[in-house]
């Protein structure tokens, strides 16, 4: 998929195992900004998790390319035991120096536009309950509070759904 923008064409293609280092660490940069004390230490080797995910023949891993560099990824699938037309966007992060330049929004058209093609009618997302911004990225986009999943008191995550739209 190409996008023209005013910054040049933005290409929305499918990530390559290669790229799981760019990816992991725009993915690091993307979630600092709502860690206000830092990022806590999880432990996780983050290339190998996004190598990982690119592999998976069950899921998707989607990058926004702008002039030969990765500014956007989603990544989702089918989660274990839900129901085969709900999709679970397991990550969506545009690189922070990118923000409110309409990557994300082609970003998530994309993905969009790849789960009515696998005949995904409902998707579900969790987000950082401190993440405003990304909370309201996802209002605008109609994503609303996942009834299924109601905050409890002590949840650092709000759980989100997206009716796909038909064609």
């Amino acid at each position: 998929m190409i996008n023209e923008r005013g910054t040049g064409p933005l290409v929305i293609r499918t990530a390559l195992p290669a790229e799981a280092e760019t990816v992991a660490a725009l993915h690091l940069r993307a979630r600092a900004t709502y860690y206000p004390d830092g990022l806590p230490d999880d432990g996780i080797d983050w290339a190998a998790a996004w190598r990982t995910a690119v592999e998976r023949p069950d899921g998707h891993v989607l990058c926004a390319v702008e002039r030969g560099s990765v500014v956007g990824i989603a990544s989702f699938r089918v989660p274990e035991g839900a129901p085969a037309d709900t999709v679970k966007l397991f990550q969506f992060h545009v690189d922070p120096g990118h923000w409110r330049s309409g990557i994300g929004t082609a970003l998530h058209a994309a993905c969009v536009e790849q789960w009515r093609a696998d005949d995904r009618r409902t998707a579900v997302l969790d987000v950082h309950a401190g993440n405003r911004r990304a909370q309201a990225f996802y209002a605008r986009l109609g994503w609303v509070p996942d009834p299924e999943h109601p905050p409890a008191e002590d949840d650092h995550h709000l759980y989100l759904r997206f009716g796909v739209p038909g064609e």
